[in-house]
């Protein structure tokens, strides 16, 4: 028996291919084996930038004595949770059923079918109050395994018959279940710092997409309150990197001083979009700076060399989390100097008590931002030890990047950041399609062997057709509905609107896993209702948009009941409640074009390029032989117009 995780291309994995442990990657042959020695499967999951999967991987499986038990007793399954998320889905949900709560680590124990009979989180290497030490569950699942194997088989049986999967029944998203949304949202939003619920704080990337979309098309005062309140917290607190730009994955506390160091790809994304939505309604000059830099931190320092972007950046450096990022007064002085050094320490909120551990602060921005001391503290900190990067590719995450990226870069007028879109699509496209399915993952150029699930289809898709509107290139546009094509014929349930999150073809889990909530990401179903929508509204077929209403309708009750976990559900909503919003630009007229981007509405469309060079061009001539903007909203289109003022106020219109 040995290790075999060094050949995998997941980091994860490869961050455990030392370890004393006899891992096997996910795969029929570890089941086979613990059929043929009639043990149960230890299944670890978690991924590279998790800080408390290093933790204990650092006090247990490098532990020869732990190991050499894991080793005896158990096949020992290792899963990159990214690279299979469909594998973590199945078993989360019962994490969570047996537990109470999930998380990762995820420590889960299966018979040989795979059938889970324990489950848990984090475990110590000692115990602590109301947590047994990492032996203690291993003897005890190991005695229930050879005393009482019959009856641990049951339950087993009895738990994966219990989490069956029941879609949600229909119930249809309109005016009344939106604005009851906001209301809902009004409750739980924190007054007194912003965002929702209390500790730990995560950044709610696409319910803010959400409230801005209410507000465009109701005007609603409340919906934008919370939107401006929230990115204001974010940007000024310490999950922003108030140096290089970029978010870190959550707050500890409350009032967003702390943070879950980690930086992950879908984070950053999300936020680029929603920031550069933001700032479509707010000329707020913070928030076009939070745009700028988060863009330049996606291409800077997440940008693979083959043209994709990498997963994550660590939360620990050097095994000590945050160690890059926080600062002292003394540091700041050393760096700085005396007079200066204060200034930054007052503008930053680092106190000599420290806002972190071991009196050290995270920084903030409690002032007004300037560029020559972050400039001076960025270039001593690329000087300290820098966190692990996660660089695989994943096809999803890739989508909500190039996403945001070719929407703000078109917003913005940065053709780089369209231009670094643009690679990422191609990259993904050259690697990760084979045949015409979708793998998950990529690194360094190489696929990886998981193929992909529906969010994958969803969000690279709708990837695709932002370029197409950012760069008039129809190809862009044939591959999304390609891929859309492939994802309504695989991943589709027995019951119109529901959606499975793995293909029919694909490997079957104890479970066919179908998650509709959005969570950190946009869910695999919303990801494709979006697609879906977009695709109707450039020109793809009817049934696009037919599809797309009755997956919402199908998330219906989820939305109403539970919209802090249907943020991108209830985006799909309002873009279809509003029309989606088209712009097509015949001509050169680059004035109309940066018109339109600028005042459409979150979920609608621009085109641009010469009449007939794309499906939204088609039948709209020039006017009078010069550019034109054509302005539609559901099946209603105005008259053309020649001028930005005009269509400036065409799209007021539709707000």
């Amino acid at each position: 028996m040995t290790n075999r995780l060094a050949s995998s291309t997941s980091p994860y994995l490869l961050q455990h291919a030392d370890n004393p442990v006899h891992w096997w990657p996910w795969s029929p042959e570890a089941f086979e084996e613990a059929r043929e020695r009639n043990v149960p499967v230890l299944l670890s999951v978690g991924y590279a930038a998790c800080h408390w999967c290093h933790v204990m991987a650092h006090e247990s499986f490098e532990d020869e004595a732990t190991a050499a038990f894991m080793n005896e007793h158990f096949v020992n399954v290792k899963v990159d949770r990214e690279e299979r998320p469909d594998v973590d889905a199945v078993y989360m949900a019962v994490t969570q059923a047996l537990s109470g709560h999930g998380g990762w680590p995820m420590t889960c124990f299966l018979t040989p079918d795979g059938e889970p009979f324990y489950a848990g989180t984090y475990y110590p290497p000692r115990p602590h109050p109301g947590l047994p030490s990492f032996r203690q569950v291993l003897e005890a699942i190991d005695h229930a395994w050879r005393e009482q194997g019959d009856e641990v088989r049951e339950s087993a049986a009895g738990i994966v018959a219990q989490l069956a999967f029941k879609p949600l029944p229909q119930s249809t998203v309109d005016g009344d279940v939106l604005s009851g949304a906001v209301v809902s949202l009004l409750g739980h939003f924190d007054r007194a710092n912003a965002g929702f619920g209390g500790a730990p704080k995560f950044p709610p990337s696409m319910v803010l997409e959400f409230l801005l979309r209410h507000h465009e098309r109701t005007g609603s005062v409340e919906a934008l309150s919370m939107a401006r309140a929230t990115c204001d917290a974010m940007a000024n607190g310490g999950l922003y990197d108030q140096l290089a730009g970029g978010f870190a994955r959550y707050g500890v506390d409350a009032a967003w001083v702390v943070p879950h160091f980690e930086k992950m790809l879908y984070d950053n994304a999300l936020l680029l979009r929603a920031y550069t939505h933001l700032s479509r309604r707010d000329d707020n000059p913070r928030y076009r700076q939070v745009v700028r830099e988060t863009a330049g931190f996606l291409i800077r320092d997440l940008g693979t060399a083959e043209g994709g972007f990498a997963a994550s950046l660590d939360a620990d450096t050097l095994g000590v989390e945050g160690a890059t990022y926080v600062w002292t007064p003394a540091q700041l002085v050393e760096v700085l100097g005396l007079a200066t050094g204060a200034r930054a320490a007052a503008l930053y909120g680092v106190t000599d008590e420290g806002t972190f551990e071991h009196g050290t602060s995270t920084l903030r921005m409690l002032g007004e931002p300037d560029p020559e001391i972050a400039a001076r503290l960025l270039e001593a900190r690329d000087r300290r030890p820098q966190p692990g990067r996660d660089d695989k590719v994943v096809t999803a995450w890739n989508g909500l990047a190039i996403v945001a990226l070719a929407e703000a870069g078109a917003v913005f007028g940065e053709p780089r950041w369209v231009e670094a879109a643009v690679r990422a699509a191609s990259l993904v496209l050259d690697v990760h399609l084979v045949d015409g399915r979708l793998l998950r993952t990529s690194r360094n150029g190489v696929a990886g062997t998981a193929v992909g699930v529906l969010e994958d289809y969803g969000c690279f898709a709708e990837g695709l057709l932002a370029l197409h509107q950012a760069t008039g290139d129809v190809r862009w546009f044939t591959t999304a509905c390609g891929l859309l094509d492939t994802a309504l014929a695989r991943f589709a349930g027995e019951e119109p609107g529901v959606y499975y999150d793995t293909a029919d073809d694909a490997e079957a889990l104890v479970q066919r896993p179908s998650d509709p909530s959005d969570n950190a990401s946009p869910s695999g179903a919303s990801s494709l209702a979006s697609a879906l929508v977009t695709a109707s509204v450039l020109g793809g077929p009817s049934t696009y948009r037919e599809a797309a209403e009755a997956a919402v309708d199908r998330a219906g009750l989820l939305a109403a009941r539970e919209p802090r976990f249907a943020g991108h559900w209830l985006s799909v909503a309002e873009a279809l409640a509003l029309g989606p919003v088209q712009v097509a630009v015949v001509g050169d007229a680059p004035d109309l074009v940066r018109a339109a981007w600028t005042g459409v509405h979150g979920g609608g469309v621009v085109v641009a390029g010469d009449p007939g060079s794309a499906p939204l061009l088609t039948d709209r001539p020039l006017v009078d032989g010069g550019a034109a903007a054509y302005v539609c909203h559901g099946y209603v289109c105005d008259r053309p117009v020649t001028s930005v003022a005009d269509l400036t106020a065409a799209l007021a219109v539709h707000r």
